[in-house]
């Protein structure tokens, strides 16, 4: 195997790693703040579906990732190193300023960024960018508005119940986090999956786009180690800075996620783990009134959801360009 393949398929693990580390924090924040759990075993029972998740439900978002976005003549092992890089780098500097942003849009924007730059935006494909952009930004709004209705149910079915049913939200969170973290592992670590298998074909390794088991079993295992590591400044953002999460607020946001993210990684659609259970608590806050939810968090955000992907791909773009002067 190439020397120059290696470093790719290490930088995507680094890189599977800090999307770990990142997005842990969404899995378990809620639960901690909640009370539902202590902190280790939250993240212990995080870790152990991530890994397994990818096994389970199929390996669709690694097909969009590496065989819809770019043409495959303008993919080289430069275009994914800078793209990896760019990711890498904006991942440690949002982890950094405790601000959860989308390693999703930043691994896509970087992609976007060192395509453009290497051989032109006629080589992205148009629809297989569209699919993954749709993906992108609708599903914080669908979970916003599920989270909202769910809310709403919840608590109509809820009424003239005692106390004790915060009992029964804070263990009935075994299951909705369980189903999270099976569905974020599903999305996440699939496209670690395609950007090795999509290297690995370059490299001439592979003859054709097929994600080998030991690509499944690395990319599992780079992202279940980082969520058990934990990404503790980003538990605090999203854990108490919206609002006082209480055990229904824990459990009907898990939910919510849960459901939009599990149906898009089916459907191959890669999301925003970060962005969808942001919105969903969002939207679960607000569902009981509007002025509970400290919107200015919100805002902070959204703000990274907007910027990330023409702030990766310009970054990216800088790497390709430094990369193609300096790697022979």
């Amino acid at each position: 195997m190439p020397t120059e393949l290696i470093i790719v398929i290490a930088l995507a693990l680094i890189f599977d790693f800090l999307n770990g580390v990142h997005d842990s924090s969404n899995i378990v924040a809620t639960m901690i703040s909640s009370r539902a759990f202590h902190p280790r075993t939250a993240l212990t029972i995080t870790a152990l579906s991530h890994f397994f998740g990818p096994f389970l439900f199929g390996v669709a978002v690694a097909k969009t990732i590496g065989d819809e976005v770019a043409q495959s003549d303008a993919l080289t092992l430069h275009v994914i190193t800078a793209c990896l890089i760019s990711a890498i780098a904006w991942n440690l500097l949002t982890w950094f300023m405790g601000l959860p942003s989308s390693s999703s849009h930043a691994l896509i924007g970087g992609l976007v960024g060192a395509v453009a730059m290497g051989a032109g935006f006629g080589a992205i494909k148009l629809e297989g960018l569209e699919k993954v952009l749709i993906a992108l930004f609708a599903s914080p709004i669908i979970g916003f508005a599920l989270g909202f209705i769910l809310m709403r149910v919840i608590l109509f079915l809820a009424r003239g119940s005692t106390p004790k049913i915060n009992t029964f939200f804070k263990r009935a969170q075994l299951f909705t986090a369980l189903g999270m973290s099976f569905s974020h592992g599903t999305n996440d670590a699939q496209k670690t999956m395609g950007i090795i298998t999509l290297s690995l074909v370059i490299g001439g390794t592979l003859p054709e786009f097929k994600v080998p088991v030991w690509v499944i079993a690395a990319s599992a295992a780079a992202i279940a180690l980082g969520t058990a590591l934990g990404g503790w400044r980003l538990i605090r953002t999203l854990g108490g800075k919206f609002y006082k999460i209480r055990p229904v607020h824990s459990f009907t946001s898990q939910l919510t996620s849960g459901i939009v993210i599990l149906t898009a990684s089916l459907f191959g659609g890669p999301v925003s783990t970060t962005q969808v259970v942001s919105s969903s608590i969002i939207g679960v806050g607000s569902s009981e009134r509007l002025n509970k939810v400290r919107w200015s968090v919100a805002g902070d955000i959204v703000t990274a959801w907007i910027v990330t992907i023409p702030a990766t791909a310009l970054l990216s773009a800088g790497i390709y360009l430094l990369l193609t002067n300096i790697w022979i």
